[in-house]
């Protein structure tokens, strides 16, 4: 299966919830880093940990696929 093939194949019902938590996590993750008001250091790690951790679950959550056997979702 070519990746393009499978980036816009159907996705499983549980994938696509985990797709949305992962968009909220770095969107969450964006903001503490991008944040105008002076917050510790600590805090804007943890932003970018959340960047990086929303952007890796979103991107294997969209890869994942159902087979030809399988039962597909709507």
């Amino acid at each position: 299966m070519k990746l393009i093939d499978r980036l816009t194949a159907p996705t499983p019902k549980f994938f696509r919830v985990l797709r949305n938590i992962g968009l909220g996590l770095a969107a969450a993750g964006g903001i503490l880093v991008a944040s105008p008001i002076a917050i510790p250091a600590l805090v804007v790690t943890i932003g970018g940990y959340m960047i990086v951790a929303g952007s890796v679950a979103t991107a294997v959550s969209q890869a994942v696929t159902t087979t030809e056997g399988e039962k597909k979702e709507k």
